[in-house]
């Protein structure tokens, strides 16, 4: 591997791996109107909020972190506004006391926030506009959570620097992180990422790696110790926590139970999920440690995992009908294969066979419910890796699954971006009640 591929696969790890509070949608959405708020220089008088079909999908169902229970996006925009850190990117809420959320709920009431769907937009799109007295400004956000595209005030362009995500891993006072390009991400291949991984320098991978192994395990831990949403962690723990499988499926999904009930414990992200976050992680550290993996092993794997969930989404994009704990578990169920001893090709046979089974798990939104789906794609990245294991595959001409590894990513994404698209559409029809299901 070339030294310029090489720093594109670091530069998408420590660009990807970074950490948030709660669900990335709402998080967003309280980003934008927290620069908003600070670029007006008071505490606004109203705010108009412009989303994407997805955002709304992926707010709508979700418990806002350290909001005392609200949903929606009223309830993060107005969060963000009143009580969010916007120097904090995605971590805009964690310091949110009983007086911003208070003042939340009055304003909430008040009809303080007017909330519109934004057509023809990106399916990653948050646009907030703050009003006081004769003043405004507007944040727009576009294409990844924290992706700055308009930023001004009274009509003038201000600078949004400030407000860019610092870089992680080397130290506080790093400013911005510089993001890793299209075309870093368009030299990944699960033949580049098989040789990044064992052959990386760990100096460059392990803090955030490590960083992301220590956050999300916390969140599973939470998750299994308390009730969080439809307790599916707990649950599979509960009958067979003797079996590895089962416990590799319940960290990931535990993590994704707390988080989607609001628990305000930070996580590390991938492809702009917690969720994924925790789904590339936490199977991959359970099975090191049922196997007795060095800790360097562990490193290399979870890379390995990151990376892979990157490029098989990247077809697909951040937000889609497309759920994305599948590409996220065909990072996991790699990096087991990984761990396991398994050959370069078991791993592609890993990834395929994932896809294969359940490359139609639909989106319908953040909630609680992600959580079963988790433990379903992970349950499915396991056999898929058991099935490489033992020379058994789903070949080409199967269904969607193509002539090799990449062409079978490929077709999936394109299934996921543009296949799924109508899909998408009549989801968001269905959840906001403008498609009546009973009289169709």
């Amino acid at each position: 591997m070339d030294e310029t591929t090489y720093e594109s696969h670091v530069a998408i790890l420590h660009d990807e791996l970074v950490c948030a509070l709660g669900c990335t949608e709402p998080i967003a959405v309280a980003f934008a109107a927290a620069v908003a708020r600070d670029v007006l220089g008071c505490e606004p008088e109203r705010l108009e909020v412009r989303c994407s079909g997805n955002i709304i999908k992926n707010v709508k169902s979700v418990t806002v972190p350290n909001s005392g229970g609200l949903r929606g996006i009223e309830a993060a925009a107005t969060l963000g506004a009143v009580g969010g850190d916007p120097h904090r990117a995605l971590e805009v809420l964690e310091a949110v006391d009983d007086a911003g959320r208070s003042r939340a709920s009055e304003l909430i009431s008040a009809g303080y926030c007017d909330v519109a769907l934004a057509e023809d937009v990106p399916n990653l799109y948050v646009q907030v506009t703050a009003h006081a007295g004769d003043s405004w400004s507007r944040a727009t956000i576009a294409e990844r959570h924290t992706n700055i595209v308009e930023l001004v005030r009274d009509g003038k362009a201000c600078d949004p620097t400030p407000y860019l995500p610092k870089a992680h891993g080397t130290g506080e006072g790093d400013g911005p992180a510089t993001p890793a390009t299209a075309d870093a991400r368009s030299c990944l291949s699960l033949s580049s990422i098989w040789e990044f991984a064992h052959t990386a320098r760990l100096a460059d991978i392990e803090a955030p790696i490590r960083r992301q192994l220590e956050l999300n395990e916390a969140i599973s831990d939470e998750g299994l110790a308390g009730d969080w949403g439809a307790n599916i962690g707990s649950t599979l723990l509960a009958t067979r926590h003797d079996d590895v499988t089962c416990r590799a499926r319940a960290r990931a999904a535990a993590g994704s139970d707390a988080r989607m009930s609001g628990c305000a414990l930070p996580v590390v992200i991938i492809c702009g999920s917690g969720n994924q976050g925790i789904t590339a992680s936490m199977p991959v550290l359970e099975y090191a440690r049922e196997l007795g993996s060095l800790d360097e092993e562990l490193v290399r794997a979870v890379a390995l995992s990151d990376l892979t969930a990157v490029h098989a989404k990247s077809y697909i994009g951040e937000l889609s009908a497309f759920c994305g704990a599948v590409t996220a578990a065909c990072g996991a169920g790699g990096a087991i294969c990984m761990l396991r001893g398994g050959t370069f090709s078991d791993y592609e046979a890993t990834v395929v066979n994932t896809l294969a089974n359940v490359g139609g798990i639909v989106c319908d939104g953040a909630k609680p419910s992600c959580a079963a789906k988790i433990a379903a794609s992970v349950d499915a990245a396991l056999l898929g890796c058991d099935m490489a294991l033992r020379e058994n595959s789903f070949r080409g001409g199967d269904g969607l699954v193509a002539s090799d590894a990449e062409k079978t990513i490929r077709s999936m994404g394109y299934v996921g971006r543009v296949g799924m698209h109508p899909t998408d559409v009549e989801i968001l029809n269905i959840m906001i009640g403008k498609t009546d299901v009973d009289a169709s």
